[in-house]
């Protein structure tokens, strides 16, 4: 069931412009799947699935490709960096924390715990204080923040 569920949500998100989770939700459930926000999310952090902006300005979910790297979602995306204590904060343009969320733990980076996204925001547990200050600097410089 799940398998086929990623294959449909695949073929919407080719099909439409989908460019939030609650008008994937109202599709799938318009094609009989009796889903959640949350299952919607967890498929979505599974396939991997980014929002870019197509060539017409529209912000869409996709599949990353090699055309889309992560450095430009995250360029993109992220319009601030803080921390405190253990934990960077990250700012992201609406809509758009859940995609660099996923990018990030796509990552595997040994110092980041977990990550948690909302609309905008994204807290990233990381094992030290120092991480986070190393963490969040380097987005900074390399985003030029």
């Amino acid at each position: 069931m799940k398998e086929h569920r990623l294959e449909v949500i695949l073929d919407l998100i080719s099909e439409f412009d989908i460019d939030r989770q609650e008008d994937l939700l109202r599709l799938l459930n318009e094609r009989g799947f009796n889903v959640t926000q949350a299952t919607v999310s967890r498929d979505i952090k599974s396939l991997k699935l980014i929002k870019h902006q197509d060539e017409n300005g529209v912000y869409k979910y996709m599949k990353p490709t090699i055309n889309t790297p992560d450095t430009k979602l995250f360029t993109d995306a992220i319009v601030g960096t803080d921390y405190a204590m253990n934990t960077v904060v990250l700012k992201c343009r609406t809509g758009m924390a859940q995609a660099v969320c996923a990018s990030l733990d796509s990552m595997n980076y040994p110092d980041i715990v977990g990550t948690l996204a909302g609309d905008d925001t994204i807290f990233i547990l990381m094992r030290s204080e120092n991480d986070a200050r190393a963490f969040s600097k380097k987005l900074a410089k390399e985003l030029e923040l």
